[in-house]
């Protein structure tokens, strides 16, 4: 009976870091919506992601991908939309929470539906206040 115990316990621990991957953790884990200053805040360490600018028109500055013409260019977690003279992919989000794990309290995002996704959708984006 421990044996099959230990192995719904297993079972549960596995599933529970499969569901992590399905919040986000990819845009969070490549910094998709992270506060900067300069384009190299936005650097995760991984030579084998996209590198990512630094947006200044944000209260703290927000690390997009940029050049994505499709939601399926960016990663998980985040959606490709429109901004000003480009496209960018925006972190996505169902509360504000979600918005603030690479953002310091004086620059948080709000998750709004000011910013619409290219596909189209009425997926909320992290956005935070204009100017910096």
């Amino acid at each position: 009976m421990k044996v099959v115990n230990r192995l719904c316990l297993a079972a549960l621990v596995l599933a529970s870091q499969l569901l992590v991957g399905c919040d986000g953790a990819d845009a969070d884990e490549q910094l998709i919506g992270a506060e900067c200053a300069t384009a190299a805040d936005c650097d995760d360490g991984d030579d084998d992601t996209p590198e990512l600018e630094c947006i200044l028109d944000f209260k703290g500055g927000y690390c997009g991908r940029e050049g994505c013409t499709a939601s399926a260019d960016c990663p998980e977690g985040s959606l490709c939309a429109s901004y000003e003279s480009g496209n960018y992919c925006f972190r996505t989000c169902l509360d504000k929470s979600e918005c603030n794990r690479n953002r310091t309290l004086e620059n948080e995002s709000n998750c709004s539906s000011n910013i619409d996704p290219v596909e189209g959708g009425e997926d909320k984006l992290c956005i935070p206040p204009s100017g910096i």
